[in-house]
């Protein structure tokens, strides 16, 4: 059995975070997701946000970038320790948080 791409979750690199996220969050919310294979914490993460994803799927889209793969993007916006969400909207961060969070939690 194939496990279908979730249609709002997407992952972004160096190459196409400014076409994704910047551009992406004037027309709808963009989650970024800072994560890391080796990541625990990030591993628990990724389904609430999946769950927040498909639950307002007409409002949020959540953007997942690999810090080990990308850590130019992670410095400009100054991801220090992961996992680390930032939403933006109309192109510009407008909320965010660090740590392992519980679905209530990341709801608000």
């Amino acid at each position: 059995m194939e496990i279908e791409p979730h249609p709002q979750i997407f992952d972004a690199d160096e190459s196409n975070f400014e076409e994704l996220i910047i551009r992406g969050s004037e027309e709808r919310v963009i989650v970024i997701d800072f994560w890391a294979p080796w990541c625990g914490p990030c591993k628990a993460l990724t389904p609430i946000l999946e769950s927040q994803a498909t639950k307002k799927n007409e409002h949020i889209e959540v953007v997942k970038v690999n810090v080990d793969e990308n850590q130019g993007v992670a410095s400009q916006l100054r991801v220090q320790s992961i996992p680390a969400v930032f939403a933006f909207s109309d192109g510009q961060p407008v909320d965010g948080f660090m740590g392992a969070k519980t679905e209530p939690e990341v709801e608000k």
